[in-house]
């Protein structure tokens, strides 16, 4: 295995690791205010999670499932016109031929095949449920679109030129609620000394940006998204109704 390699499966492993601490965290806190009992889990298994994201679904987070529920019929439609992908995903010299608009239509199709539909859909559900709880719903949609085209640009540049998925997106949305969770996490009841460790995400997003890998612009993307938003916040959490 190359240096390289490494590099992105180590920056993998704490992305992942880190994010669900990050879900748990904040979903278990949200509405909690300033000077509430911190709720959150000590650990991130299974249980934990899926209690946050039951909860944080419980919400109706529109903008999520109207994001789920687009990728999920795109995810239908590729296998069912075998050539949207390639007509609508990253291609060589996209940019140079004008063709611009594929920066936006690579997030709505997955070009790995199931595998990537398998990993990519469950995770926009749970991180975006998540998120918004905390964001709002036009934040999270503004984040997830913002961040998601920006990596796609950032990889037609020349980072990689060829693919199509959301998952860049998605870590766009993480960037932005561990961001935020640094920034605004008296509102959510939490103190720094148990949000210290979400600055392995921007730094994560960092690394893998010096690797050429389009996660990472998904991410530094999302965070300094998260922390306009965050500054931009007079009181209580974004998500919270005394915000507008």
């Amino acid at each position: 295995m190359s240096p390289h390699e490494i590099g992105l499966y180590a920056s993998a492993a704490v992305v992942v690791s880190v994010g669900l601490q990050a879900l748990v965290l904040a979903g278990s806190n949200v509405g909690r205010g300033a000077g509430a009992p911190a709720g959150a889990p000590a650990g991130a298994g299974p249980g934990e999670v899926l209690a946050v994201v039951r909860a944080a679904l419980a919400r109706r987070p529109r903008a999520t499932l109207a994001l789920f529920a687009l990728m999920a019929v795109m995810a239908v439609l590729q296998y069912a016109v075998p050539t949207l992908v390639d007509d609508l995903m990253r291609q060589p010299g996209a940019l140079s031929d004008g063709q611009w608009w594929r920066a936006g239509t690579a997030l709505l199709v997955q070009s790995s095949g199931i595998a990537q539909i398998a990993m990519n859909l469950p995770a926009l559900l749970v991180v975006g449920a998540v998120a918004e709880s905390v964001l709002g719903w036009w934040r999270t949609l503004a984040v997830f679109l913002a961040s998601g085209v920006l990596a796609h640009v950032v990889s037609l540049a020349g980072w990689s030129p060829r693919g199509g998925g959301d998952s860049v997106a998605v870590c766009g949305l993480l960037g932005a609620l561990a961001v935020t969770c640094l920034l605004r996490g008296s509102a959510l009841g939490l103190t720094f000394k148990r949000t210290w460790y979400l600055l392995l995400i921007p730094a994560a997003g960092l690394f893998l940006c010096a690797l050429r890998n389009n996660h990472g612009a998904g991410l530094v993307a999302g965070c300094l998204l998260g922390l306009v938003l965050a500054t931009g916040t007079r009181t209580g959490p974004p998500g919270q109704p005394s915000v507008a």
